[in-house]
């Protein structure tokens, strides 16, 4: 065998090794739509074609995660904005936000830890949780937690040149509706890969496994539209350094108390309900 040959076949053996070989940071641009009246007719709630009519229309949000070896961050952009210069000082992320609060997501890999930040009465707040973890999404205030089945797939499919395998993600809920309980059934498409070497969920939740590069549920769709790998601030993968930690206990007393005082605002002495006018 000549000299050339066992070269060549080195920088072959190499080049696939770097190939497989998860890149150390960089930034995914995901583009997110929601469906106001889908994701009514997905929890149950029949609107009438008046509704329909004055309900807005389908909305569209930018957000990026930024990611190195360690750690990561998800929270929407501007058009305008540069993320290089954000500071991962982001808006409030809103898939998964409930409780009229907007979250933003700092994700450590190691142990699958989930920070979620956000600004409630003049503060902001740090709540621990864990990705993969549906009990607390949304749930609690006055609802049960849904009964959640992930059942696997051998459907794939390519995002950005990655690989993606299928998992539907079913949920049950006991819902109120019209002072009627019913019981609530949905299903949600969710895509991930294992080729960059994390895990991460646009909406975390929604996580079995690998980096999530695609939701697709009722009323709600995320698509990851473009990856660059460069270097990331560890500024911008860090959580910021003035927050309040919060319990889930003590959010949702929080939260009960923010419902308790808004329904007192719009209900005068009499028990009517007070209408304002904004000029």
């Amino acid at each position: 065998m000549n000299r050339f040959l066992i070269a060549s076949i080195c920088v072959l053996g190499l080049s696939a090794q770097l190939k497989a070989q998860p890149k150390k940071s960089g930034a995914i641009q995901f583009e997110s739509t929601f469906d106001p009246a889908a994701m009514a007719a997905a929890n149950g709630i029949k609107l009438s074609e008046q509704a329909l009519a004055r309900m807005p229309k389908s909305s569209v949000s930018n957000y990026e995660l930024l990611f190195n070896l360690t750690n990561a961050s998800y929270m929407p952009v501007e058009e305008t904005e540069d993320s290089n210069n954000s500071g991962g000082q982001g808006g409030g992320f809103r898939f998964g936000g409930f409780g009229g609060t907007n979250k933003d997501y700092y994700y450590q890999f190691a142990e699958h830890k989930l920070s979620e930040v956000f600004d409630l009465n003049d503060s902001t707040f740090v709540m621990e949780d864990k990705l993969g973890d549906l009990s607390q999404q949304g749930f609690g205030m006055q609802q049960a937690a849904p009964v959640v089945e992930f059942i696997k797939s051998d459907d794939t499919k390519n995002i950005l040149g990655f690989p993606c395998h299928k998992v539907t993600v079913k949920t049950t809920i006991k819902r109120k509706i019209m002072e009627e309980e019913k019981v609530i059934t949905d299903e949600t498409s969710v895509w991930y890969t294992n080729d960059l070497g994390f895990d991460f969920s646009p909406n975390p939740g929604l996580w079995t496994e690998g980096a999530v590069l695609a939701i697709e549920g009722k009323g709600t769709h995320v698509y990851a539209k473009s990856i660059e790998f460069r270097k990331v601030s560890e500024k911008d993968v860090s959580l910021p350094k003035k927050v309040i930690p919060l319990t889930q206990a003590q959010y949702r007393a929080k939260m009960e108390a923010r419902r308790k005082q808004f329904r007192g605002n719009r209900t005068g002495a009499n028990g009517q309900v007070r209408t304002i006018t904004i000029n």
